[in-house]
């Protein structure tokens, strides 16, 4: 674990937030199960989902516009808002913003200085980099090349989900759209996920509300694009 001492270094470039409008959470105690096909028992499936809380950080929920291009911060910001309560020095911490994100990133020479304000992307690697440094948390990345079935992967899920009930990360190249993971549900030959996307823009009314406009949504492994490799982290920590 961190020393006490250093979790107090790390914490002093992560100012406190305050936002417009208090962020979405408990997603997953208000989604439902998803529709599976007609030939299929919703009994045959099982579900595991992230479990305990996590925010839903999306496009601008802060005031800062990073519409088309921080994607993946904002799904790195919703894992840390999972990953800290359970620490139990979560009150010396704080949900880093996009610039100091960046700023980690530079500071552990993984970035050259000039990404600082930028709008470039990031991937799976640099969130876990980030939740390294700054909470001491491993992670794994799990690599779906082009030529896989993301469905391939599934078990490795459903044990992630069953043993650490984390919230993933997802990135690719052709499917450019970062998004979070919040659990899986599968028959062993049907799968679905649990997606949690921040590409959305404006001030949610309800969770219900992003479920409808599919922000919020289960999606078919078949669904994903074939044509894209996906890069998943996986936050290690019970």
């Amino acid at each position: 674990m961190m020393a006490q001492c250093d979790v107090k270094d790390e914490a002093k470039a992560i100012t406190h937030k305050t936002y417009e409008y208090e962020l979405m959470h408990n997603i997953v105690g208000i989604v439902q199960p998803p529709s599976v096909p007609q030939f299929a028992s919703q009994a045959d499936f099982e579900t595991h989902l992230t479990r305990e809380d996590f925010l839903y950080y999306h496009y601008g929920c802060d005031g800062f516009r990073d519409h088309g291009w921080g994607c993946a911060y904002r799904t790195l910001q919703s894992m840390i808002s999972w990953i800290l309560p359970k620490r139990h020095w979560q009150s010396l911490l704080n949900v880093p913003s996009l610039r100091e994100i960046q700023q980690t990133l530079v500071r552990i020479e993984d970035k050259p200085s000039r990404f600082v304000g930028s709008r470039d992307w990031i991937g799976a690697l640099e969130v876990f980099y980030t939740v390294d440094t700054l909470y001491d948390v491993p992670c794994k990345i799990l690599h779906v090349t082009r030529s896989e079935d993301l469905a391939q992967h599934i078990p490795e899920l459903v044990k992630y989900f069953r043993d650490f009930g984390g919230f993933v990360m997802m990135g690719g190249d052709m499917d450019a759209a970062s998004k979070g993971i919040a659990g899986v549900h599968t028959n062993g030959k049907d799968s679905y996920l649990l997606i949690v996307d921040p590409h959305y823009s404006g001030i949610p009314s309800s969770i219900k509300d992003l479920i409808n406009n599919g922000y919020i949504r289960w999606q078919n492994t078949k669904e994903f694009v074939d044509s894209s490799f996906y890069n998943l982290c996986l936050p290690y920590l019970k």
